[in-house]
Protein backbone atom coordinates (compact mmCIF):
# COMPACT_ATOMS: atom_id res chain seq x y z
CA UNK A 1 0.00 0.00 0.00
CA UNK A 2 2.57 2.40 0.78
CA UNK A 3 4.44 1.51 -2.63
CA UNK A 4 1.56 2.42 -4.36
CA UNK A 5 0.85 6.01 -2.51
CA UNK A 6 4.55 6.75 -3.54
CA UNK A 7 3.71 6.17 -7.08
CA UNK A 8 0.84 8.27 -6.94
CA UNK A 9 2.65 10.94 -5.31
CA UNK A 10 5.52 10.55 -7.74
CA UNK A 11 2.88 11.19 -10.37
CA UNK A 12 1.22 14.28 -9.02
CA UNK A 13 4.19 15.91 -8.50
CA UNK A 14 5.64 15.13 -11.97
CA UNK A 15 2.64 16.21 -13.34
CA UNK A 16 2.77 19.78 -11.00
CA UNK A 17 5.94 20.07 -12.11
CA UNK A 18 5.21 20.11 -15.83
CA UNK A 19 2.37 22.40 -15.36
CA UNK A 20 3.92 24.99 -13.54
CA UNK A 21 6.71 24.60 -16.33
CA UNK A 22 4.33 25.44 -19.04
CA UNK A 23 2.87 28.35 -16.79
CA UNK A 24 6.00 30.06 -16.69
CA UNK A 25 6.78 29.41 -20.80
CA UNK A 26 3.11 31.12 -21.07
CA UNK A 27 3.32 33.91 -19.15
CA UNK A 28 7.49 34.62 -20.27
CA UNK A 29 5.64 36.86 -23.56
CA UNK A 30 3.21 38.06 -21.50
CA UNK A 31 4.35 42.23 -20.80
CA UNK A 32 7.30 42.30 -23.47
CA UNK A 33 6.86 44.87 -25.11
CA UNK A 34 8.18 43.43 -28.89
CA UNK A 35 6.19 40.48 -28.37
CA UNK A 36 2.01 40.62 -28.16
CA UNK A 37 0.88 38.56 -25.39
CA UNK A 38 -1.49 35.61 -26.11
CA UNK A 39 -4.45 36.65 -24.11
CA UNK A 40 -4.61 39.51 -26.92
CA UNK A 41 -3.72 37.52 -30.24
CA UNK A 42 -7.28 36.00 -30.66
CA UNK A 43 -4.96 32.58 -30.90
CA UNK A 44 -2.83 33.57 -33.71
CA UNK A 45 -0.03 33.97 -31.44
CA UNK A 46 1.78 29.92 -32.14
CA UNK A 47 0.92 28.26 -28.34
CA UNK A 48 -0.03 24.25 -27.70
CA UNK A 49 -3.72 24.49 -26.92
CA UNK A 50 -6.80 22.24 -26.54
CA UNK A 51 -9.31 21.90 -28.57
CA UNK A 52 -12.03 24.00 -26.19
CA UNK A 53 -9.03 26.91 -26.14
CA UNK A 54 -9.05 27.44 -30.16
CA UNK A 55 -12.75 28.04 -30.06
CA UNK A 56 -12.86 31.20 -27.72
CA UNK A 57 -14.12 34.21 -29.31
CA UNK A 58 -11.10 36.90 -28.69
CA UNK A 59 -11.39 39.45 -26.41
CA UNK A 60 -12.28 42.98 -27.27
CA UNK A 61 -9.87 45.59 -26.73
CA UNK A 62 -9.29 49.44 -27.83
CA UNK A 63 -6.57 50.48 -30.09
CA UNK A 64 -5.31 53.97 -29.74
CA UNK A 65 -4.37 55.79 -32.44
CA UNK A 66 -2.66 59.09 -32.86
CA UNK A 67 -3.13 61.29 -36.33
CA UNK A 68 -2.05 64.77 -37.22
CA UNK A 69 -4.09 67.35 -37.78
CA UNK A 70 -7.31 68.39 -36.29
CA UNK A 71 -9.97 66.24 -35.54
CA UNK A 72 -13.28 66.30 -38.16
CA UNK A 73 -16.77 66.19 -37.11
CA UNK A 74 -17.52 63.03 -38.14
CA UNK A 75 -14.49 61.08 -37.10
CA UNK A 76 -15.37 58.94 -34.01
CA UNK A 77 -18.67 58.05 -35.67
CA UNK A 78 -16.69 57.36 -39.03
CA UNK A 79 -14.46 54.58 -37.13
CA UNK A 80 -17.47 53.79 -35.33
CA UNK A 81 -18.43 51.85 -38.51
CA UNK A 82 -14.73 50.92 -38.83
CA UNK A 83 -14.95 48.93 -35.69
CA UNK A 84 -18.23 47.14 -36.89
CA UNK A 85 -16.84 46.29 -40.00
CA UNK A 86 -13.84 44.77 -38.99
CA UNK A 87 -15.65 42.72 -36.09
CA UNK A 88 -17.19 40.99 -38.42
CA UNK A 89 -14.81 40.07 -40.09
CA UNK A 90 -12.55 38.40 -37.07
CA UNK A 91 -10.59 41.23 -35.42
CA UNK A 92 -12.35 42.10 -32.08
CA UNK A 93 -11.41 45.95 -31.47
CA UNK A 94 -12.60 49.34 -31.02
CA UNK A 95 -10.87 52.19 -31.75
CA UNK A 96 -9.64 55.43 -29.93
CA UNK A 97 -8.72 58.35 -32.38
CA UNK A 98 -6.29 60.69 -31.39
CA UNK A 99 -5.47 64.14 -33.53
CA UNK A 100 -2.15 66.21 -32.41
CA UNK A 101 -2.02 69.76 -34.48
CA UNK A 102 0.81 69.58 -36.76
CA UNK A 103 2.55 72.13 -35.15
CA UNK A 104 2.89 70.58 -32.23
CA UNK A 105 2.76 66.86 -33.57
CA UNK A 106 6.46 66.69 -32.86
CA UNK A 107 7.31 68.02 -29.49
CA UNK A 108 4.07 66.41 -28.41
CA UNK A 109 5.08 62.94 -29.84
CA UNK A 110 9.12 62.53 -28.02
CA UNK A 111 7.25 63.73 -24.92
CA UNK A 112 4.53 61.14 -24.95
CA UNK A 113 7.56 58.56 -25.78
CA UNK A 114 9.73 59.53 -22.70
CA UNK A 115 6.91 59.67 -20.51
CA UNK A 116 6.25 55.79 -21.42
CA UNK A 117 2.53 56.33 -22.64
CA UNK A 118 1.02 52.97 -23.63
CA UNK A 119 -0.80 53.96 -27.19
CA UNK A 120 -0.69 51.56 -29.95
CA UNK A 121 0.04 53.32 -33.47
CA UNK A 122 0.69 56.69 -34.36
CA UNK A 123 1.19 58.52 -38.17
CA UNK A 124 4.69 59.92 -38.36
CA UNK A 125 6.97 61.28 -41.47
CA UNK A 126 10.34 61.72 -42.06
CA UNK A 127 9.30 65.45 -41.42
CA UNK A 128 7.74 65.03 -38.24
CA UNK A 129 9.10 63.15 -35.18
CA UNK A 130 10.18 59.89 -37.38
CA UNK A 131 13.53 60.12 -37.07
CA UNK A 132 13.94 61.03 -33.38
CA UNK A 133 11.94 58.17 -32.99
CA UNK A 134 13.26 55.79 -34.23
CA UNK A 135 16.61 56.75 -33.15
CA UNK A 136 15.51 56.74 -29.75
CA UNK A 137 13.76 53.27 -29.55
CA UNK A 138 10.64 54.66 -29.37
CA UNK A 139 8.80 52.32 -32.23
CA UNK A 140 8.64 48.63 -31.77
CA UNK A 141 10.55 46.21 -33.48
CA UNK A 142 8.79 44.21 -36.16
CA UNK A 143 11.22 41.87 -37.88
CA UNK A 144 8.80 38.74 -36.46
CA UNK A 145 5.61 40.46 -36.23
CA UNK A 146 5.14 41.55 -39.50
CA UNK A 147 5.12 39.10 -41.53
CA UNK A 148 3.54 36.64 -39.19
CA UNK A 149 0.30 39.29 -38.53
CA UNK A 150 0.72 40.85 -41.77
CA UNK A 151 2.11 39.02 -44.34
CA UNK A 152 -0.02 40.93 -47.42
CA UNK A 153 1.67 43.94 -46.12
CA UNK A 154 5.05 42.27 -46.12
CA UNK A 155 4.85 40.61 -49.15
CA UNK A 156 3.93 44.31 -50.46
CA UNK A 157 7.16 45.80 -49.35
CA UNK A 158 9.39 42.88 -50.16
CA UNK A 159 8.03 43.46 -53.65
CA UNK A 160 8.88 47.63 -53.60
CA UNK A 161 11.94 46.92 -51.14
CA UNK A 162 11.16 49.97 -48.78
CA UNK A 163 11.65 48.16 -45.75
CA UNK A 164 15.49 49.12 -45.26
CA UNK A 165 14.29 52.61 -44.87
CA UNK A 166 12.31 52.26 -42.05
CA UNK A 167 15.45 49.81 -40.33
CA UNK A 168 17.75 50.70 -37.94
CA UNK A 169 20.37 48.48 -36.44
CA UNK A 170 18.73 45.59 -38.10
CA UNK A 171 15.46 46.39 -36.80
CA UNK A 172 12.26 47.39 -38.88
CA UNK A 173 10.58 50.11 -36.86
CA UNK A 174 8.03 51.69 -39.17
CA UNK A 175 5.54 50.58 -41.78
CA UNK A 176 6.20 53.20 -44.79
CA UNK A 177 3.43 54.09 -47.45
CA UNK A 178 3.15 51.79 -49.76
CA UNK A 179 2.99 54.43 -52.75
CA UNK A 180 5.59 54.31 -54.82
CA UNK A 181 6.03 57.80 -56.75
CA UNK A 182 9.51 59.80 -57.94
CA UNK A 183 10.23 63.10 -58.25
CA UNK A 184 12.52 63.61 -61.71
CA UNK A 185 11.94 66.94 -63.16
CA UNK A 186 9.48 67.61 -66.02
CA UNK A 187 9.35 70.97 -67.83
CA UNK A 188 5.87 71.81 -68.78
CA UNK A 189 4.86 74.72 -71.17
CA UNK A 190 1.63 76.52 -72.09
CA UNK A 191 0.69 74.62 -75.64
CA UNK A 192 -2.24 76.91 -76.46
CA UNK A 193 0.14 79.61 -76.51
CA UNK A 194 2.59 78.36 -78.68
CA UNK A 195 0.21 77.22 -80.53
CA UNK A 196 -0.95 80.79 -80.69
CA UNK A 197 2.12 81.64 -81.78
CA UNK A 198 3.27 79.18 -84.54
CA UNK A 199 5.93 77.72 -82.19
CA UNK A 200 6.61 73.77 -83.41
CA UNK A 201 8.13 72.26 -79.62
CA UNK A 202 6.70 68.88 -79.85
CA UNK A 203 5.81 67.03 -76.21
CA UNK A 204 9.11 65.16 -74.96
CA UNK A 205 11.34 67.00 -77.16
CA UNK A 206 13.06 69.38 -74.04
CA UNK A 207 15.23 66.91 -72.74
CA UNK A 208 18.25 68.92 -72.23
CA UNK A 209 19.69 72.07 -70.40
CA UNK A 210 20.12 73.69 -73.67
CA UNK A 211 16.73 72.72 -74.55
CA UNK A 212 15.37 74.34 -71.93
CA UNK A 213 17.48 76.99 -72.70
CA UNK A 214 15.99 77.37 -76.57
CA UNK A 215 12.29 77.06 -75.01
CA UNK A 216 12.62 79.50 -72.74
CA UNK A 217 14.29 82.40 -75.59
CA UNK A 218 11.66 80.46 -77.87
CA UNK A 219 8.79 81.52 -75.51
CA UNK A 220 10.13 85.36 -74.80
CA UNK A 221 10.10 86.25 -78.43
CA UNK A 222 6.44 85.61 -78.97
CA UNK A 223 5.46 86.90 -75.86
CA UNK A 224 8.21 89.87 -74.33
CA UNK A 225 6.24 91.57 -71.90
CA UNK A 226 4.73 88.15 -69.98
CA UNK A 227 6.60 86.31 -67.11
CA UNK A 228 8.28 83.31 -68.39
CA UNK A 229 9.72 81.82 -65.59
CA UNK A 230 11.24 81.31 -61.94
CA UNK A 231 13.26 78.52 -61.82
CA UNK A 232 17.28 78.50 -61.70
CA UNK A 233 18.98 76.06 -63.90
CA UNK A 234 20.41 74.87 -60.89
CA UNK A 235 18.36 71.52 -60.36
CA UNK A 236 18.46 70.60 -63.97
CA UNK A 237 21.83 70.04 -64.04
CA UNK A 238 21.93 67.75 -61.08
CA UNK A 239 19.76 65.61 -63.28
CA UNK A 240 22.20 65.61 -66.13
CA UNK A 241 25.16 64.78 -63.74
CA UNK A 242 23.29 62.52 -61.13
CA UNK A 243 23.75 64.63 -58.12
CA UNK A 244 21.85 63.24 -54.98
CA UNK A 245 21.35 66.38 -53.26
CA UNK A 246 21.02 64.72 -49.05
CA UNK A 247 18.79 67.76 -47.77
CA UNK A 248 21.50 68.47 -45.79
CA UNK A 249 22.50 72.05 -45.69
CA UNK A 250 23.98 71.90 -49.25
CA UNK A 251 25.71 68.41 -49.45
CA UNK A 252 25.07 65.52 -51.54
CA UNK A 253 26.94 62.97 -53.76
CA UNK A 254 27.23 61.52 -57.16
CA UNK A 255 24.75 58.55 -57.41
CA UNK A 256 27.54 56.41 -59.57
CA UNK A 257 29.85 56.89 -56.61
CA UNK A 258 29.25 53.34 -54.54
CA UNK A 259 31.12 54.69 -51.90
CA UNK A 260 28.91 57.41 -51.56
CA UNK A 261 31.28 60.04 -51.19
CA UNK A 262 30.12 63.06 -49.57
CA UNK A 263 30.60 66.48 -51.19
CA UNK A 264 29.44 70.59 -50.92
CA UNK A 265 27.69 71.38 -54.14
CA UNK A 266 29.09 74.55 -54.12
CA UNK A 267 32.50 72.93 -55.20
CA UNK A 268 31.21 70.74 -57.92
CA UNK A 269 31.74 72.10 -61.14
CA UNK A 270 27.91 71.78 -62.13
CA UNK A 271 27.38 74.56 -59.81
CA UNK A 272 29.91 76.77 -61.30
CA UNK A 273 27.90 76.41 -65.04
CA UNK A 274 25.04 76.55 -63.54
CA UNK A 275 25.52 79.68 -62.08
CA UNK A 276 27.09 81.34 -65.19
CA UNK A 277 23.84 80.41 -67.15
CA UNK A 278 21.78 81.44 -64.42
CA UNK A 279 23.44 84.80 -65.01
CA UNK A 280 22.50 84.85 -68.17
CA UNK A 281 19.37 83.83 -67.87
CA UNK A 282 18.85 87.05 -65.39
CA UNK A 283 20.48 89.32 -67.71
CA UNK A 284 18.22 88.15 -70.47
CA UNK A 285 14.69 87.91 -68.27
CA UNK A 286 14.38 84.58 -69.31
CA UNK A 287 14.41 84.32 -65.46
CA UNK A 288 11.76 86.36 -63.45
CA UNK A 289 13.82 89.33 -62.02
CA UNK A 290 12.23 89.20 -58.47
CA UNK A 291 12.45 85.31 -58.77
CA UNK A 292 14.70 85.25 -56.01
CA UNK A 293 12.35 87.10 -53.70
CA UNK A 294 9.32 86.31 -55.08
CA UNK A 295 7.32 84.55 -51.93
CA UNK A 296 4.00 84.07 -54.55
CA UNK A 297 2.79 80.69 -54.68
CA UNK A 298 4.31 79.17 -57.64
CA UNK A 299 1.74 76.66 -58.35
CA UNK A 300 -0.81 79.51 -58.18
CA UNK A 301 0.44 81.33 -60.74
CA UNK A 302 0.83 78.67 -62.77
CA UNK A 303 -3.05 77.69 -63.11
CA UNK A 304 -3.81 81.40 -62.99
CA UNK A 305 -1.86 81.97 -65.97
CA UNK A 306 0.88 84.13 -64.46
CA UNK A 307 3.89 82.25 -65.74
CA UNK A 308 4.61 80.38 -68.97
CA UNK A 309 7.21 77.83 -68.26
CA UNK A 310 7.19 75.72 -65.02
CA UNK A 311 9.64 72.93 -63.96
CA UNK A 312 7.43 69.89 -62.28
CA UNK A 313 7.22 66.71 -61.85
CA UNK A 314 5.77 63.51 -63.06
CA UNK A 315 2.94 63.76 -60.71
CA UNK A 316 2.12 66.82 -61.74
CA UNK A 317 2.37 66.46 -66.14
CA UNK A 318 -0.47 63.74 -65.55
CA UNK A 319 -2.37 65.02 -62.95
CA UNK A 320 -5.54 67.64 -63.76
CA UNK A 321 -3.48 70.98 -63.03
CA UNK A 322 -6.74 72.58 -61.86
CA UNK A 323 -5.97 75.95 -64.51
CA UNK A 324 -8.32 78.89 -63.85
CA UNK A 325 -9.08 78.85 -67.73
CA UNK A 326 -10.22 75.90 -69.48
CA UNK A 327 -8.43 77.35 -72.52
CA UNK A 328 -5.09 76.84 -71.01
CA UNK A 329 -3.01 73.74 -72.21
CA UNK A 330 -0.06 72.49 -70.69
CA UNK A 331 2.63 70.03 -72.87
CA UNK A 332 5.45 68.40 -70.86
CA UNK A 333 9.04 66.92 -71.30
CA UNK A 334 11.50 64.96 -69.19
CA UNK A 335 14.36 65.77 -68.32
CA UNK A 336 17.30 63.59 -69.42
CA UNK A 337 15.61 60.31 -69.18
CA UNK A 338 18.70 58.85 -69.68
CA UNK A 339 19.76 59.40 -66.44
CA UNK A 340 18.97 58.00 -63.14
CA UNK A 341 16.73 59.69 -60.68
CA UNK A 342 16.45 58.59 -56.94
CA UNK A 343 12.42 57.57 -55.67
CA UNK A 344 10.31 59.37 -53.30
CA UNK A 345 11.43 58.47 -49.52
CA UNK A 346 9.33 55.71 -48.64
CA UNK A 347 9.31 57.54 -44.70
CA UNK A 348 7.48 60.48 -46.16
CA UNK A 349 4.80 59.28 -44.83
CA UNK A 350 4.76 56.04 -42.24
CA UNK A 351 2.71 54.39 -39.67
CA UNK A 352 4.34 53.23 -36.22
CA UNK A 353 3.71 51.12 -33.40
CA UNK A 354 4.23 52.01 -29.89
CA UNK A 355 7.37 50.24 -28.46
CA UNK A 356 4.77 49.92 -24.76
CA UNK A 357 1.86 48.62 -26.93
CA UNK A 358 0.02 45.64 -26.15
CA UNK A 359 -2.16 45.25 -29.03
CA UNK A 360 0.71 45.03 -31.64
CA UNK A 361 -0.72 41.59 -33.52
CA UNK A 362 -4.10 43.50 -33.77
CA UNK A 363 -2.64 46.65 -35.12
CA UNK A 364 -0.68 44.43 -37.37
CA UNK A 365 -3.81 42.36 -38.49
CA UNK A 366 -5.87 45.81 -39.17
CA UNK A 367 -3.00 47.07 -41.36
CA UNK A 368 -3.17 43.53 -43.36
CA UNK A 369 -7.12 44.04 -43.90
CA UNK A 370 -6.49 47.94 -45.18
CA UNK A 371 -3.84 46.50 -47.65
CA UNK A 372 -6.57 43.74 -49.40
CA UNK A 373 -10.03 44.89 -48.04
CA UNK A 374 -11.38 47.51 -50.70
CA UNK A 375 -14.30 48.41 -48.45
CA UNK A 376 -12.70 48.68 -45.23
CA UNK A 377 -10.41 51.35 -47.72
CA UNK A 378 -13.33 53.23 -48.51
CA UNK A 379 -14.31 53.54 -44.44
CA UNK A 380 -10.96 54.67 -43.21
CA UNK A 381 -10.20 56.91 -46.27
CA UNK A 382 -13.41 58.57 -47.50
CA UNK A 383 -16.16 57.71 -44.22
CA UNK A 384 -19.88 57.25 -44.64
CA UNK A 385 -21.21 56.77 -48.25
CA UNK A 386 -23.50 60.05 -48.24
CA UNK A 387 -22.86 61.29 -45.21
CA UNK A 388 -18.77 62.26 -45.78
CA UNK A 389 -18.69 61.49 -48.83
CA UNK A 390 -20.64 60.86 -52.45
CA UNK A 391 -19.69 58.69 -55.27
CA UNK A 392 -19.90 60.27 -58.83
CA UNK A 393 -19.98 57.38 -60.73
CA UNK A 394 -16.47 55.78 -58.92
CA UNK A 395 -15.05 59.42 -57.94
CA UNK A 396 -14.86 60.38 -54.61
CA UNK A 397 -16.44 63.58 -54.29
CA UNK A 398 -17.58 66.11 -50.82
CA UNK A 399 -20.92 65.85 -50.14
CA UNK A 400 -23.14 68.99 -50.97
CA UNK A 401 -21.68 72.16 -49.20
CA UNK A 402 -18.74 70.67 -48.46
CA UNK A 403 -14.93 71.28 -49.33
CA UNK A 404 -11.67 71.09 -48.11
CA UNK A 405 -11.98 73.09 -45.63
CA UNK A 406 -15.13 72.03 -44.20
CA UNK A 407 -15.56 68.76 -45.12
CA UNK A 408 -16.25 66.57 -41.57
CA UNK A 409 -14.13 63.49 -42.79
CA UNK A 410 -12.04 63.53 -46.09
CA UNK A 411 -8.82 64.33 -46.58
CA UNK A 412 -8.27 63.79 -42.76
CA UNK A 413 -4.61 64.19 -41.62
CA UNK A 414 -1.98 61.23 -41.87
CA UNK A 415 -5.08 59.35 -44.35
CA UNK A 416 -1.23 59.85 -46.65
CA UNK A 417 -0.02 56.67 -45.12
CA UNK A 418 -2.96 54.49 -45.73
CA UNK A 419 -2.92 55.22 -49.35
CA UNK A 420 -3.04 52.56 -51.32
CA UNK A 421 -3.12 52.83 -55.08
CA UNK A 422 -5.05 49.55 -55.76
CA UNK A 423 -7.88 51.07 -53.92
CA UNK A 424 -7.83 55.14 -54.12
CA UNK A 425 -10.85 56.08 -56.15
CA UNK A 426 -10.56 58.67 -58.69
CA UNK A 427 -10.89 62.62 -57.48
CA UNK A 428 -11.15 65.80 -59.62
CA UNK A 429 -7.69 66.19 -59.69
CA UNK A 430 -6.35 62.86 -59.72
CA UNK A 431 -8.60 60.48 -62.55
CA UNK A 432 -8.45 56.95 -62.84
CA UNK A 433 -5.55 54.90 -62.61
CA UNK A 434 -3.76 57.95 -61.47
CA UNK A 435 -1.55 56.08 -58.94
CA UNK A 436 -1.24 52.94 -60.52
CA UNK A 437 0.84 55.01 -63.37
CA UNK A 438 2.35 57.14 -60.64
CA UNK A 439 4.09 53.78 -59.37
CA UNK A 440 4.88 52.11 -63.13
CA UNK A 441 6.73 55.60 -63.47
CA UNK A 442 8.95 55.27 -60.63
CA UNK A 443 9.70 51.56 -61.13
CA UNK A 444 10.95 52.64 -64.68
CA UNK A 445 14.74 51.52 -65.06
CA UNK A 446 16.29 54.98 -63.95
CA UNK A 447 13.83 55.70 -61.43
CA UNK A 448 15.53 54.37 -58.38
CA UNK A 449 15.81 54.34 -54.60
CA UNK A 450 18.93 56.16 -52.80
CA UNK A 451 21.33 53.80 -51.63
CA UNK A 452 21.09 55.45 -48.23
CA UNK A 453 17.16 56.22 -48.07
CA UNK A 454 16.31 55.37 -44.11
CA UNK A 455 19.82 57.03 -43.31
CA UNK A 456 19.19 59.51 -39.77
CA UNK A 457 21.75 62.22 -39.68
CA UNK A 458 22.56 63.54 -36.97
CA UNK A 459 23.80 67.40 -36.16
CA UNK A 460 24.50 66.99 -32.31
CA UNK A 461 28.66 66.58 -33.31
CA UNK A 462 28.60 69.86 -35.80
CA UNK A 463 25.42 72.04 -34.60
CA UNK A 464 27.98 75.59 -34.34
CA UNK A 465 29.64 74.50 -38.24
CA UNK A 466 26.06 73.98 -39.40
CA UNK A 467 24.62 76.87 -38.60
CA UNK A 468 27.55 79.43 -39.99
CA UNK A 469 27.14 77.22 -43.30
CA UNK A 470 23.19 78.08 -43.57
CA UNK A 471 23.72 81.64 -42.38
CA UNK A 472 26.52 81.62 -45.34
CA UNK A 473 24.14 80.09 -47.79
CA UNK A 474 21.26 82.33 -47.12
CA UNK A 475 23.34 85.55 -47.41
CA UNK A 476 26.01 83.97 -50.49
CA UNK A 477 24.47 81.26 -52.94
CA UNK A 478 21.01 82.36 -53.93
CA UNK A 479 21.91 85.64 -55.20
CA UNK A 480 24.80 83.20 -56.94
CA UNK A 481 21.97 80.51 -58.18
CA UNK A 482 19.18 83.06 -58.74
CA UNK A 483 21.80 84.82 -61.78
CA UNK A 484 21.80 88.08 -59.46
CA UNK A 485 25.89 88.59 -59.14
CA UNK A 486 28.44 90.72 -61.03
CA UNK A 487 31.17 88.36 -61.51
CA UNK A 488 30.40 84.71 -60.70
CA UNK A 489 33.79 83.15 -61.10
CA UNK A 490 34.67 85.38 -57.93
CA UNK A 491 31.36 85.04 -55.96
CA UNK A 492 31.32 81.20 -56.39
CA UNK A 493 35.42 80.75 -55.19
CA UNK A 494 34.64 83.39 -52.41
CA UNK A 495 31.73 81.68 -51.34
CA UNK A 496 33.89 78.23 -51.54
CA UNK A 497 36.45 79.80 -48.98
CA UNK A 498 33.83 81.42 -46.83
CA UNK A 499 32.16 78.13 -46.37
CA UNK A 500 35.84 76.44 -45.75
CA UNK A 501 36.72 78.98 -42.96
CA UNK A 502 32.95 77.99 -41.19
CA UNK A 503 33.81 74.48 -40.64
CA UNK A 504 32.92 73.00 -43.76
CA UNK A 505 35.52 69.65 -43.27
CA UNK A 506 34.23 69.07 -39.95
CA UNK A 507 30.27 69.11 -41.16
CA UNK A 508 31.98 66.65 -44.54
CA UNK A 509 33.93 64.44 -41.72
CA UNK A 510 31.34 63.75 -39.08
CA UNK A 511 28.69 63.61 -41.68
CA UNK A 512 30.80 60.99 -43.78
CA UNK A 513 31.06 59.12 -40.62
CA UNK A 514 27.32 58.15 -40.16
CA UNK A 515 26.88 57.45 -44.06
CA UNK A 516 29.45 54.87 -43.85
CA UNK A 517 28.24 53.22 -40.64
CA UNK A 518 25.23 53.26 -42.04
CA UNK A 519 26.30 51.34 -45.34
CA UNK A 520 28.23 48.76 -43.12
CA UNK A 521 25.10 48.15 -41.35
CA UNK A 522 23.20 47.16 -44.41
CA UNK A 523 25.58 44.80 -45.24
Amino acid sequence: MKKKVRIMSLALATTMSLSLMLSACSSSNNGNGNTPSNSSSGGNTPKESTAAESTEPEKEVTLKFYFGGDKKAATDEVWSKVSEYVKEKGLNVKFDINFIPFGDFKDKMLVMAASGDKWDMNFDGDWLSYKQMAAKGSYMTLNDLLPEYAPNLYKKYQEQGTLGAATVNGNIVGLPWTMKMNERKFVAWRSDLTEKAGLDIPEGSVKTIEDMDKLLRQMKEAYPNERINRTTPLSIYMIRDEWVDLNFHGLGFYLNDPAVKVQPVEQQPFYLEASKLAKVWYDENLINRDAMIDKTDEAAEWRNGKKLVTVTSHEWVEANPGFSDPSYKLTASEFYPDKKFINRTALANVVAINRNSKNADRVLRFLDMIETDKTLYDLVQYGIEGKTYVLNGDTAEYPEGMDTTTSNYMEWGGQWAFWKPQFMRPTMTYGPGFWENEAKFASEPNNVNSPIDGLFLAEDTMKNEVAKRDAASDELSRPIEFGVVKDVDKAVNDYIEAQKKNGLDTIITETQKQIDAFLANKK
